[in-house]
This record gives C-alpha cells, structure tokens and sequence, in this order.
C-alpha cells in the first residue's frame, strides 16, 4: 500500500526491527535518529532500555537497564546529544550515543513542587538558542526552559482550557523562528509561544496528537492518538493524512504515540499502549520523474 501524496509519498517497510536480526520488545514508546541514521528506541516497559537499530531495522546494541526507571521520550540533537525524560525518576537526562549519561536535571524520585520542575516530564527538546525546553505533562501541565548549563529561565501553564493553560502538555517542539509549539493533548491542540511563553497562535482542528515533528523543510508531522499521522505545513496547513485502525502495515492496532524523520525522509512511528514491539518504518518514495 502507499500513503500519502505529491512529494509526501510513502510505502510501509514490512517487519521492520522484528525478526531474527531484531529484537522482541514491551511497550515502545519514542523513537530518535542519529546524524548515522541508527533508531534509537525506547523500550519503556516492563524492561526499561534503550534499543538501538541500524535503518534497515537490525539490532545494534541496547543501553540504560541499570539507569531508567519509566522512560518516556527521546530527543537527539545535531550533534547526537540525546535527551531522555524519565516519568518514574522525575528527571531529564543526557546521554551519548554509547549510552554513557552526561548530565541530570531534577531530582531522582522526587517529584517538583507544583509549578517546579519536574512531575513526570513527558519531552525535553533544544531550541534555536540551545535553550532546553521541557514538558511537564502527566503530574502538572507546565511547560519550562532552562540555559544550557541547567539553569531555570522560565516556566508557563497550568491547568486549563484557555490559551497558554494545558491539559497534558505531551509533546514539545522548537522551530527556526524560535517557536515553541506544545502538543496539548487533553485540549486536542497545538499551541504556539514564543521562547519566553507567551502565547502566539494555536491550531484546534486536529485529532488529539503525542508526539510532533519539524524536518529540515519545515514540515510538521504529527502522530494523533486517534490514529491517524497528518503532516503540515509549518502554518498550519494540512498536506496529507493516513491512518485507521488495523492490523495491516500502514494501519494501527493502537494509538500512535512518537514519530521521528531520518536524514533521507523515511518516518518512524511507535503505538501505545497495547501494541508490543508495534514499530512502523514509512519509506519516502522519490517523485523525481
């Protein structure tokens, strides 16, 4: 089957990370690639790790037994610095690519103050400014950002349906003008800020989404719980859209959960809760007559 149209046009890679070369995994729930192209993938439960494959889906290595609790996403920035929030530990870690953990931010199994951080974060990414943006969603509905070195520069939210209040805030992005677009989840909502919080615009008729992601082009990619991936343009206009419940490749048995785009196009996308091992690999076809 193929999905999509015009220069967004994919085919789905049948048993991707599966099979004798793979890995048989729980409960998947984020997924990062390096400047190598290798998939980083969070194995969240009941064995928590990070699952490391090469882009034809052959496992590489995993990482992290002995040091996540309830991981929950998965950042990697240009210079493969990867970023973890952990719910069950209540931190932000970094790590590099040989799973060696650089830094902390929070307390481990403490929980922040409400409004403080954290109360199991959901997303932590870089902005333009190597600021670093975090999404504390599913103990509070703030948002925060910190300096590179750590330090607390702001935080906005709380409980809400009004612009710049949250219900769950899940996801978070940073695009090249240095908007900070917040994956409202309970408000079934994009919103958008700029780096000091304050509310610029929001997007209100799409399908509840988790995860959102913004390519070289600036293209957008949402996976929305209800499944369906929709991909936009960075104003807000939809290119195209799949999805539906099911079984077969390109289908969801259960709710799309993270996305991530390689280098060379091709979309990931991982479902939760019921689906074990439920990684999906969309090649980009070429539209180059």
């Amino acid at each position: 089957m193929i999905f999509g149209t015009g220069s967004y046009t994919y085919e789905p890679v049948e048993g991707w990370g599966q099979g004798p070369e793979g890995r048989a995994m729980g409960i998947v729930s984020s997924m990062a690639t390096d400047s190598q192209d290798r998939v980083y993938v969070i194995d969240r439960e009941p064995n928590p790790a990070i699952v490391v494959f090469d882009r034809d889906g052959r496992l590489i290595r995993t990482w992290g037994e002995n040091l996540l609790s309830v991981p929950h996403a998965i950042w990697i920035n240009k210079n493969d610095l990867i970023y973890i929030t952990d719910c069950g530990l209540h931190t932000v870690m970094t790590f590099d690519t040989d799973g060696h953990l650089l830094s902390t931010l929070g307390t481990p199994h403490v929980a922040g103050m409400p409004g403080k951080p954290f109360n199991n974060p959901t997303w932590a990414v870089e902005g333009i400014d190597s600021d670093l943006y975090v999404a504390d969603g599913y103990g509070q509905n703030f948002m925060h950002r910190f300096t590179r070195d750590g330090r607390l520069l702001c935080s906005w939210g709380g409980d809400g349906v009004e612009p710049g209040r949250f219900d769950i805030p899940h996801c978070v992005r940073v695009d090249r003008q240095g908007r900070v677009l917040v994956v409202d989840r309970g408000n079934s909502r994009v919103q958008i800020f700029d780096a000091e919080g304050r509310f610029l615009t929001q997007w209100t008729y799409l399908l509840a989404a988790n995860d959102l992601f913004i390519d070289q082009n600036n293209t957008v990619y949402l996976a929305e719980a209800e499944r369906r991936v929709s991909i936009l343009t960075l104003d807000g206009t939809v290119i195209t859209q799949w999805g539906g419940q099911g079984t077969a490749p390109g289908l969801f048995v259960d709710h799309p959960h993270g996305l991530w785009v390689d280098s060379r196009g091709d979309l990931y996308v991982c479902e939760v809760p019921y689906a074990p091992n439920r990684i999906q690999k969309y090649r980009k076809l070429s539209t180059t007559p």
